[in-house]
């Protein structure tokens, strides 16, 4: 059903509308691309696009993948970023001192407050250990 929302869309029915669609079929990928860019709409433009000459909507919805997992990337570094300037906040601690007790520099603390760098999962967790520690004490 061409009506219904893309995702649930069967392969060949994607297929399809890429093919022999138009402005408004692609539009449509292309929101489902970007409220999902790893999601299997955008999994399956990829694999279409493995095989088949990337020309017309293809080549267009390839791109729309590329920039929908781009700017979720920048989303989730920006996230990080927030909630590292958070715990650094809440745990009441000079920058410096915060820096020492997750075992870092003042400078490698910067970067993960910025969001240039994106700190490991574990040392998130070192992050909310440290902080919830500075609270008790």
């Amino acid at each position: 059903d061409p009506t219904a929302p893309v995702e649930t869309w069967p392969y060949e029915g994607l297929v399809t509308a890429i093919e022999r669609g138009g402005l408004v079929q692609w539009r449509r990928i292309a929101a489902a691309i970007r409220r999902d860019p790893w999601g299997r709409v955008a999994r399956s433009v990829e694999d279409y696009a493995g095989y088949a000459e990337p020309t017309g909507g293809l080549a267009v919805l390839t791109r729309a993948v590329s920039r929908a997992r781009a700017a979720a990337e920048d989303s989730e570094r920006a996230c990080v970023a927030r909630e590292v300037q958070e715990l650094v906040s809440a745990s009441g601690l000079s920058r410096t001192e915060f820096a020492a007790a997750i075992g870092t520099s003042p400078s490698r603390l910067s970067t993960y407050c910025t969001g240039s760098v994106t700190p490991s999962a574990a040392l998130i967790v070192r992050m909310r250990r440290v902080t919830a520690l500075a609270r008790d004490t």
